[in-house]
């Protein structure tokens, strides 16, 4: 073993794969590029996420309290690493990267066509946003897009590497 810069710890536990999280604040949608996520309830399902402050799209999750979060096949990787360096205060994220706003049903941010999947949200929790800026969201309503299916998803491994999923395994498990 030898010594791990603690500023490096996140690339060991980054969590999940790599998400765009829209919004829709004053009839202008905006997408972001998010990894920092984890699931923290089942039934119903709930997910935590820390949305920076400086980033245009904390102001319009904190003023609506609704969101979408979309799970991008890796095969729009560099869309979804170049979404992630620009500001939506400043760009049209759904135009300059060609992106499908399509409408959800539960919450006004819109779904992206072309994700695998689009959790439509609505923050039941803000207690740790001031501390931490992670808001606690409950899933409304899920959308699985069946052509997409066995997309491989990216996962974000610091300063710009990132890691395909690859073989699934499935083993005994207790869980339904």
């Amino acid at each position: 073993m030898r010594n791990l810069v603690l500023s490096k710890v996140y690339q060991l536990i980054e969590p999940g794969p790599v998400v765009l999280l829209t919004t829709m604040s004053d009839g202008r949608p905006n997408v972001m590029t998010m990894s920092w996520h984890m699931m923290v309830e089942f039934e119903p399902p709930q997910i935590a996420c820390v949305v920076s402050e400086g980033n245009y799209s904390f102001t319009a999750l904190n003023k609506t309290g609704e969101c979408v979060i979309a799970v991008p096949p890796s095969r729009i990787a560099r869309k979804v690493v170049a979404i992630g360096n620009c500001h939506g205060d400043r760009v049209d994220k759904f135009a300059a990267f060609g992106l499908a706003a399509k409408p959800a049903r539960k919450v006004k941010a819109p779904l992206v066509a072309e994700c695998l999947a689009n959790l439509e949200c609505k923050v039941t929790d803000r207690r740790l946003v001031k501390a931490y800026n992670l808001f606690i969201l409950e899933v409304v309503k899920a959308w699985i897009n069946p052509a997409r299916k066995n997309s491989k998803t990216m996962h974000h491994r610091g300063y710009g590497t990132f890691a395909i999923d690859g073989r699934v395994l499935t083993l005994p498990s207790r869980m339904r």
